[in-house]
C-alpha cells in the first residue's frame, strides 16, 4: 500500500512553515481544504515570516493557474516547478476542496472549528475514495491526536528536518584513546611556527571534517584540530592552551577541554562561522563575548561587535517597548549584560575605572533587533547570534548571508530549549547550520557539555 499514489491533505501550519511544501510530495497528490485557504487569507497581512510564507504560497498557486491556463479547478493543477526555484518537483497534482463535507462524527461537535472542518474533509474523502490512501499532514500534534481518535491517518511534516534524530547531529569532537597512535603507524609529524602538525593517512575511515576537535589519550592527552581533509589523509594541528595559568582571552580561561576548543575556534581568523551548542551554564555567551572583545579592542581585527537574538515573538513589532532600537532590545539581552559584568572588572581604578571601561565597550558593542537585519551588510564585524535555536532555517540563511568581507558570525544556542512554535530540535535553524556547515573549511562547531556556573546550577540541571 505504501507504494500506491496517496492523497495528502495539508494543514495550514505546514504551508506557513514551508511555502514550498506543496511541491515536496514526489508522485503523490496534494489537497488544500477550503478552511486552509481561509486561514491563509487571514494570515497574509504583516511583515512576519509567517505572513511572507503565506503570500508566497498564494503566489505559487496563482503562478501555476496562470501558466496552465486553468479557470476550473475541479481537476486540480499539475504541480510544476516554480520559476526561479530549483526544486525536485514530482508528478502529482494539487487539488482543492470543491464541496462542503458534512460533520461525520458526533465527536466533532460542529464544523465551526478550523481543525474540525479539516478533519471532516479527511473523513469525507476517505468515504468517497476508500481505494485511496488519505493522509493528513500537520505540524499540530493535537490535530494529529484528534485524527488518530477518528481513524484518519495523520503524519508530521518531515521534509524540513535537517536530521531524523538529534543524536545524529555533529558534535564537533572526536575522542580517541592511546591506541590511536598504534592504529596510524605511518603518520608524519613536524613543527611549523612553533606548532606541531600531524598528517595521518586514511584508508576507509570516515567522519573527519575541517576544524573538527580531536582529543587523543585521557587526562593531559593531545588536543588538536583538523585543518585539512582530503581523500587519503587528514592534517592535524595542535591547538593553543587557554587553561588557567596559560594564555587567556580577555581574562577568561577555559575550564574544560570543550571550552578550550571553543576559544580556539573563536580566536582563529581563518574560521568565519562558529556554532556553539550547550545547555545553560556551559559558557557559550561568555566565551563568544570575550573572544569578540579581545579581537575588537586588542587585535583590531573587527571594527565592532554586533549582538542579536531571536526574541520569542520573532519577526513581530517591538515598538511597544520604549526607547531606541537598542533600548527596546535591552529586556531580551539579560545574558549579555550579565556577562559584561564579568568581563568589565578592571584591575585598578575602582568605580571610575569600571565606568570608563563600560563606556568604552558600549561604543564597540551594538545590540540589534533581528527584525531589521534584512538588506544589511556587515563589514569587518564580529556578529553574535544568541538563542539561535529559536531561528528558522530561512531566518538563519537571511542572517548568515548578511556577512561581508572580514566578518565572523558566531551562533549560540541550546536546541533543548526551543520556544518558537512549530520548530523542533531537528528543524531548528541552528541544527541546520551545524549540519550544513560541518564540511566547510572555514566553519567550526563544538558542543559544550559541562556546566561551569556553580555546583547549585549543575545539581539543578541534573535533578530538576
Amino acid at each position: 500500500m505504501g507504494s500506491e499514489k496517496r492523497l495528502y491533505i495539508l494543514d495550514t501550519n505546514v504551508l506557513m512553515h514551508d511555502p514550498t511544501s506543496i511541491f515536496r510530495f514526489e508522485e503523490h497528490d496534494v489537497l488544500l481544504p477550503m478552511m486552509v485557504l481561509e486561514e491563509l487569507d487571514a494570515a497574509k497581512k504583516g511583515l512576519s515570516e509567517v505572513a511572507r510564507n503565506v503570500r508566497q504560497v498564494s503566489r505559487f498557486i496563482g503562478e501555476m493557474m496562470q501558466r496552465q491556463g486553468v479557470t476550473d479547478l475541479e481537476e486540480g493543477l499539475e504541480l510544476k516547478e516554480p520559476e526561479g526555484l530549483e526544486l525536485d518537483v514530482g508528478t502529482g497534482r494539487l487539488f482543492f476542496q470543491t464541496t462542503m463535507p458534512e460533520t461525520h462524527s458526533s465527536l466533532l461537535r460542529d464544523g465551526s472549528f478550523a481543525d474540525n472542518e479539516i478533519l471532516s474533509t479527511g473523513l469525507a474523502l476517505r468515504e468517497a475514495h476508500p481505494e485511496k490512501e488519505i493522509v493528513l499532514v500537520s505540524k499540530d500534534i493535537n490535530l494529529r491526536i484528534k485524527a488518530a481518535i477518528l481513524g484518519v491517518q495523520a503524519e508530521d511534516y518531515y521534509n524540513d528536518r535537517a536530521l531524523d534524530d538529534l543524536s545524529l547531529l555533529y558534535r564537533g569532537l572526536r575522542l580517541h584513546d592511546e591506541t590511536f597512535w598504534e592504529d596510524h603507524p605511518k603518520l608524519e609529524s613536524w613543527s611549523d611556527g612553533g606548532r606541531t602538525h600531524y598528517r595521518i593517512p586514511l584508508d576507509q575511515e570516515n567522519g573527519w571534517y575541517p576544524n573538527q576537535c580531536i582529543v587523543i589519550g585521557d587526562d593531559n592527552g593531545v588536543e588538536a584540530m583538523v585543518k585539512e581533509v582530503n581523500s587519503n589523509s587528514v592534517l592535524l594541528k595542535l591547538i593553543d592552551d587557554y587553561y588557567d595559568g596559560r594564555k587567556n582571552v580577555w581574562g577568561i580561561h577555559a575550564r574544560n577541554l570543550e571550552q578550550n576548543f571553543a576559544l580556539n575556534l573563536l580566536m582563529d581568523p581563518d574560521v568565519d562561522f562558529v556554532t556553539l551548542m550547550g545547555t545553560a551554564g556551559t559558557g557559550k555567551t561568555l566565551l563568544a563575548l570575550a573572544a569578540g572583545l579581545s579581537q575588537t579592542m586588542d587585535n583590531k581585527r573587527y571594527s565592532e561587535i554586533i549582538v542579536t537574538r531571536a526574541t520569542v515573538s520573532i519577526g513581530e513589532d517591538i515598538g511597544y517597548l520604549p526607547g531606541t532600537e537598542e533600548e527596546k532590545m535591552t529586556p531580551w539581552m539579560g545574558a549579555l549584560t550579565d556577562n559584561f559584568e564579568v568581563l568589565t572588572q578592571p584591575q585598578e581604578g575602582g568605580e571610575w575605572g569600571r565606568a570608563a571601561t563600560n563606556d568604552l565597550l558600549a561604543s564597540r558593542v551594538k545590540v540589534r533587533a533581528l527584525n531589521f537585519m534584512r538588506g544589511r551588510t556587515f563589514l569587518n564585524r564580529y556578529v553574535i547570534i544568541d538563542e539561535a535555536q529559536n531561528i528558522t532555517p530561512k531566518q538563519m540563511k537571511a542572517l548568515v548571508t548578511r556577512a561581508g568581507p572580514g566578518t565572523k558570525i558566531v551562533c549560540l544556542g541550546n536546541v533543548e530549549q526551543i520556544d518558537t512554535p512549530y520548530l523542533t530540535e531537528t528543524t531548528s535553524g541552528l541544527t541546520f547550520a551545524v549540519d550544513r556547515f560541518k564540511t566547510w573549511e572555514h566553519a567550526g562547531h563544538i558542543t559544550l557539555r559541562r556546566g561551569e556556573r556553580s555546583r547549585l546550577a549543575d545539581f539543578a540541571s541534573e535533578t530538576l
